[in-house]
């Protein structure tokens, strides 16, 4: 099925030249307040995904460039000469970044592509040498769906990577994914472990030897862990699990060489998560290697070389990464008093731990990328993430809670208008994508360019948002279009009570999952928002939990989609049309590989056959997170025009 990659091999990947921010921001009269401009908020962030190399000489990363990002290698000290752009080929998003060596790194695309009469989601890598500036595509000669699963990356300076890769989007034996050793600098590929029945996922230790392997079979959502010893060509069942039942596999994460024991993130007897060593071959817990007295234990962050664990990512909004590594705790707390008043987060670190990328940021400002090195103690300035935002500060944002209707506390962000008043205030409410996610308090640009305008803003962390537990999690289930629903109207009506909102100047604006929420909210609360605007939403549940880019694990993710709501039907907001008094707005990106702009489409149609008020934006070249700046700017001011006609700040 080779005509699949027509698409993607066609795709020229090709260097770019580079371009710098513009400099300068709207100043205000002394005394008046003067809204910035909204190509200030529009402009992209300086880098996103920021990486450093290894010896902490170079940095890679999404820069914004031309209005638009671009893959990108940086030298450190300046040397233009060695700088590498690579354009993002057409029709793909970027998921990740990561060094091999100090010389390359490699890069995960994926893109939603025609597959006989449905779309697929396609996973493939690439890899860019900064000396060569050559591009080489890794596996793309594989047939099948997904090839960008990186086990390893070497730390000695050697370029060959574990990655896995299908070769048939057919059940046979190449349907399984087999494991390769891959040149990055080449191409150049061997097969290390074929691939299995039912077997999707491999793990590897630091050694790059392939340790374990996990199964999966739909039709019964079973999941089955096997493992082999060092050295060893043997794999041994260790754990099964069914999905379904919301049990899950603890995968090891860190191998302890010349034993048969690992680290894995499980929970201790009073159901803290912890890291633990655990004997593989017994499942029996040896010793707690890592507990935090206050949180759970949600993540790790390993050195370089994979040998030993420096931090862990905690289940605390205040202070989410703890390290463990006493260098990089000294590290953190040096950075910590150059900043007392913003946040300063490492963000990436090179294998000695003396260099680091540390942002500096506030929840009214992007903030400032800093390259640090802890052997002088000197800190050095790389770039404004907004270079027309400087050291601006914008509207204030702060964690408030409030009581749902059944009495759960919801946590949510306020941003107030420094423009503004502090009282019955034109109002937005902003419901968050996922619906597995949440909103924190850090620079939103949505938020600031509302609040630049005018509003109020708020954004809830309704039942089955992350960050809150296991239980706040479920709490959404069977809920979906019902109580998550209704903790988003609760909150408005919070802001009612407490003389923030005016209710009669309350319009809800979300995007993915938020956008769902928007044109629901209208439909199920006709008279509490006055507007609405959908951005990339899904009007049609039933379609989108039956779209599941052809993964093998379709059954288990319906099943996870079905527990949300008893009822796809009776949530779908195109299915309430009737219902809609208030108007609404449909923006979508034309390119976004993950809503497919039908649900919009679809959605304008049955509002105008309804004889509703609508319009409807699709926005030719934008993906779902509007990566082009000429699209954020068509975006806000599509959204400013809106709310000026149907809720005006003044």
């Amino acid at each position: 099925m080779r005509w699949i990659w027509v698409f993607l091999l066609a795709t020229c990947l090709c260097p770019v030249g580079a371009a710098g921010a513009d400099d300068g921001a709207a100043a205000a009269a002394a005394g008046d307040f003067i809204p910035l401009p909204t190509e200030v908020f529009a402009q992209l962030p300086f880098i996103e995904d920021a990486q450093l190399s290894p010896d902490g000489g170079r940095v890679a990363g999404l820069i914004a460039a031309d209005g638009a990002q671009q893959i990108r290698m940086m030298d450190l000290e300046g040397k233009r000469e060695d700088d590498v752009a690579v354009a993002i080929p057409d029709q793909t998003e970027v998921a990740w970044i990561r060094w091999v060596g100090n010389d390359n790194i490699i890069v995960g695309l994926h893109a939603l592509l025609p597959v006989d009469i449905d779309n697929w989601y396609i996973s493939r890598l690439i890899a860019i040498n900064r000396t060569s500036r050559k591009i080489t595509k890794l596996l793309w000669d594989l047939n099948g769906q997904n090839a960008a699963d990186v086990l390893w990356i070497p730390s000695d300076g050697s370029t060959q990577i574990l990655v896995t890769g299908q070769n048939s989007i057919y059940e046979s034996a190449e349907f399984w994914p087999a494991v390769y050793r891959v040149d990055v600098t080449n191409g150049r590929k061997r097969i290390v472990e074929r691939g299995r029945s039912s077997v999707l996922d491999w793990g590897a230790d630091n050694r790059g030897q392939v340790r374990y392997a996990v199964g999966y079979r739909d039709h019964s959502t079973r999941s089955t862990l096997l493992y082999r010893s060092e050295n060893d060509h043997g794999f041994k069942l260790i754990d099964t699990v069914r999905l379904r039942d919301e049990d899950e596999l603890d995968l090891p994460f860190h191998f302890l060489h010349g034993t048969d024991h690992g680290y894995m993130i499980r929970p201790a007897p009073d159901d803290r998560m912890v890291v633990a060593e655990v004997d593989l071959l017994t499942g029996e817990a040896v010793r707690t290697v890592h507990a935090e007295p206050d949180a759970d234990i949600e993540g790790v962050l390993m050195s370089i070389d994979g040998t030993k664990m420096i931090g862990v990512h905690v289940s605390d909004r205040d202070r989410p990464v703890r390290w463990i590594d006493p260098v990089m705790a000294a590290n953190q707390k040096a950075l910590d008093a150059m900043s007392p008043n913003a946040t300063a987060r490492i963000i990436s670190y090179s294998d000695d731990l003396q260099k680091l990328l540390v942002r500096f940021s506030t929840p009214d400002n992007p903030g400032l990328l800093f390259y640090y090195d802890a052997g002088t103690g000197m800190a050095t300035r790389l770039a404004s993430y907004n270079e027309q935002l400087g050291a601006k500060r914008l509207s204030r944002a702060k964690f408030v809670t409030y009581r749902a209707r059944d009495g759960l506390e919801i946590e949510a962000v306020l941003t107030m208008p420094r423009g503004g008043g502090k009282s019955n205030l034109p109002f937005v409410v902003m419901p968050h994508g996922g619906p597995w996610a949440h909103d924190d308090l850090g620079y939103d640009y949505w938020a600031q360019f509302l609040a630049e305008r005018g509003y109020a803003v708020l954004q809830p962390n309704f039942r089955g948002s992350t960050g809150y537990g296991e239980a706040f999690l479920k709490a959404g289930q069977g809920q979906l279009g019902y109580a998550m629903q209704d903790d988003v109207s609760d909150g408005v009506r919070w802001a009612v009570a407490q003389g923030i909102a005016d209710p009669k100047r309350v319009c809800i604006v979300g995007a993915s999952y938020g956008g769902y929420a928007a044109m629901w909210g209208i439909a199920k609360d006709p008279d509490q928002y006055r507007c609405a605007i959908s951005i990339a939403g899904v009007s049609n549940l039933r379609r989108e939990v039956n779209d599941f880019g052809g993964n093998v694990r379709e059954r288990l993710y319906r099943g996870q989609w079905q527990k949300m709501t008893p009822d796809f039907a009776t949530v779908s907001p195109i299915n309430a049309v009737d219902r809609i008094k208030a108007p609404l707005l449909l923006i979508h990106g034309k390119k976004d590989v993950t809503v497919d702009v039908v649900q919009s489409a679809k959605m304008y149609s049955a509002m105008v056959k309804a004889g509703k008020e609508v319009e409807y934006l699709p926005i030719p070249l934008a993906d779902h997170y509007f990566t082009r700046e000429a699209d954020r700017l068509t975006l806000l001011t599509a959204i400013e025009a809106f709310l000026r006609k149907h809720n005006p700040p003044d």
